[in-house]
């Protein structure tokens, strides 16, 4: 079972991994008995489908989540339900896929004009000078 992100990239069955744990926190029982939470490893440095560059953004997006070998790993203990945990962990790696996909808007420096920065000058003038006004009265 493949995981679709958009029209080119598609991931294959290897480049996931799952693992099933006893999730954290409240729920009592079931939280002992049941390894609701799930644990996906995505090998994003080894994927062909991946290109250079999006591998290189999603390694930026992904923080500590991306390991010394090339992965990436996403943990779900939300819901109660290991399935529901499953679909989750999988939209959350689809998300950050389709964030790194998108390429960052070129910024343009720009100067401020020479009236904004009088405006803004003429503005602190006044307002220095207003509370100046505020010293003891004699």
């Amino acid at each position: 079972m493949s995981l679709r992100i958009n029209e080119t990239i598609e991931l294959a069955d290897w480049e996931l991994s799952e693992s099933f744990m006893r999730a954290s926190g409240p729920g009592g029982q079931n939280v002992n008995k049941v390894s609701s939470a799930v644990e996906l490893r995505f090998e994003a440095d080894r994927s062909p489908n991946l290109p250079p560059a999006v591998k290189i953004r999603l390694r930026k997006l992904a923080g500590r989540r991306w390991t010394k070998d090339g992965a990436i790993i996403l943990q779900c203990d939300e819901t109660r339900s290991q399935v529901r945990n499953r679909e989750l962990i999988r939209e959350r790696l689809v998300a950050l896929i389709k964030q790194a996909t998108e390429r960052p808007k070129f910024r343009v420096k720009t100067k401020p004009t020479k009236g904004s920065v009088r405006r803004r000058l003429d503005g602190k003038k006044k307002r220095g000078e207003i509370k100046a006004l505020r010293g003891r009265v004699e």
